[in-house]
């Protein structure tokens, strides 16, 4: 496909390609369901679920082959982390903080501004951590991605990808053989906001319309698996399961 002039620009994402595509290229064949809908040009933001650990490998490459660098919210801590931190940095990922300060949240509105100015996307996982539910399916997730969303205007693209398990199970060892094992990778119309417009300060609306949110993901995630989903999403607090972290499936 066409590359857009954000992936034919020099960066950092070219060395680590080199890298990071070839690999994954031996562990995953990618399927696409639906590629027109990751927006070829313009700032926008993906959600997506995640239950492995490789999940954000197999999205990036899957974004970066459709034309788009692929930049994800991260751990505000990592960017605290020598190397790192300058290599997160040097590729625009956005620092996220888990426990609110007024610097962690000046530093995300910032790169976040940075984000709208040079139409760049970011990919945000809303459940914040692997899901806790028993079947991967995607479980409560928390309203970053919506806040950054109605805060800068920008396009909610939903993404579902299933087949990774099958390379890394959840928390488990990674599974080399057989090579380029199938994982589907899907994007589905932008999420409508509109209703939520002017209220990205109000608690109540930006909950509401996360559960809106992981809602659509596993009514996606139920149309590549063949399978339906669960009519509720799982609340880690109800099966005294800690949100963040590893834990004991």
């Amino acid at each position: 496909m066409r590359a857009t002039s954000e992936k034919s620009r020099p960066s950092w994402f070219w060395p680590l390609g080199a890298v990071v595509v070839p690999f994954m290229s031996l562990l995953a064949k990618i399927r696409f369901v639906h590629p027109e809908k990751l927006p070829r040009e313009g700032a926008y933001v993906m959600v997506a679920n995640h239950y492995s650990e490789i999940d954000p490998l197999i999205v990036a490459v899957g974004v970066w082959r459709l034309g788009r660098a692929p930049r994800f919210m991260a751990k505000e801590s990592l960017f605290r982390v020598p190397v790192l931190g300058s290599a997160l940095r040097a590729t625009g990922m956005v620092p996220v903080a888990r426990r609110s300060t007024s610097a962690s949240a000046k530093e995300t509105l910032k790169a976040s501004n940075d984000i709208v100015e040079h139409g760049r996307g970011v990919i945000v996982y809303p459940e914040g951590t692997l899901t806790r539910d028993p079947d991967l399916w995607p479980m409560r997730g928390k309203t970053g991605a919506v806040r950054l969303a109605l805060e800068a205007g920008l396009p909610l693209i939903p993404a579902v990808q299933w087949g990774a398990q099958e390379i890394l199970p959840r928390y488990g060892k990674l599974r080399l053989f057989p090579w380029r094992k199938p994982v589907t990778l899907a994007f589905g119309d932008p999420i409508d906001l509109s209703a939520y417009a002017g209220r990205e300060h109000s608690q109540s609306a930006l909950t509401e319309a996360t559960t809106l949110v992981m809602n659509r993901l596993a009514e996606m995630l139920g149309e590549v698996r063949g399978e339906q989903p669960p009519a509720e999403r799982w609340n880690p607090a109800q099966h005294d399961q800690k949100e963040t972290g590893r834990y004991d499936a």
